[in-house]
């Protein structure tokens, strides 16, 4: 027992060294072929491939799917935004089910395109394909690459062979497991998130699908190439000091 108050005790343990409460999360390199498949992949945002410039006629498409979007309709009206007052949101909702967001975006280009699906799997990104390239500059271009990571719709050889026998152009890229992070439709992604999600504040379905569709065709409008700066110096870099910990890891493990 001690007769120290609550804020007393808070500064003791915030000066402490342990801080037992405190974590981040962490997960192995699965990949042993992480820094080349990576690598492969920040050089095509490089306008590089297998050491060579891109040709003017090739193109870099990043894509994914945004899945389990829902339709959580507001048992009460949201209040809007007013002078000194937030909106007010009800905590309480109706579940109106759930869709899929998939997207594409040229690196280079800044261009976007997007569907609502009811469900993710190997028709629904066969169409987001094929929406991208049966329109010009794409269906006539010299190559295509597409930027994916390992999902069930477009992980795997058997991907890249029914891909590319559909579309001759096209050239699959996959991604190391577990490095989203380096696929550039994640930006947007967060971006949709945040600017047109946020509240979750949708009846139905179809209200939900129609803010993402709005949004997107908002985008295009304004959208710019990213400013994207991490490159396989960086990438070599990070790699290095994991290495240095990875002995450390192991052991936890």
């Amino acid at each position: 027992m001690t007769d120290a108050s609550a804020s007393t005790i808070w500064r003791w343990l915030h000066t402490d060294a342990i801080k037992p409460w405190q974590q981040r999360s962490w997960i192995f390199q699965r990949d042993p072929d992480f820094a080349e498949k990576a690598g492969r992949v920040l050089d095509l945002y490089a306008r590089r491939w297998e050491g060579r410039r891109l040709h003017p006629g090739d193109f870099v498409i990043c894509a994914d799917e945004k899945s389990q979007l829902q339709a959580l309709g507001r048992r009460h009206p949201t209040v809007p935004v007013a002078p000194a007052r937030a909106a007010l949101v009800e905590f309480e909702y109706r579940r109106g089910g759930t869709l899929a967001y998939l997207a594409a975006w040229d690196v280079h280009r800044a261009n976007l395109f997007g569907r609502c699906e009811r469900k993710t799997g190997i028709a629904p990104f066969g169409r987001l394909v094929e929406q991208v390239m049966t329109t010009e500059p794409y269906a006539s271009a010299r190559r295509v690459f597409w930027v994916v990571d390992n999902g069930s719709s477009h992980a795997g050889k058997t991907s890249i062979d029914r891909l590319q026998c559909a579309w001759p152009n096209l050239v699959l890229v996959h991604l190391p497991i577990h490095a989203s992070w380096l696929n550039q439709i994640e930006i947007y992604f967060s971006i949709l998130q945040r600017k047109a999600l946020t509240p979750n504040d949708f009846g139905a379905l179809d209200e939900l699908a129609k803010r993402v569709m709005a949004f997107q065709d908002y985008y295009q409008q304004i959208a710019r190439p990213f400013d994207w700066r991490f490159t396989r110096a960086d990438l070599a870099e990070l790699m290095a000091r994991l290495s240095k910990h990875e002995p450390q890891l192991q052991l936890a493990a």
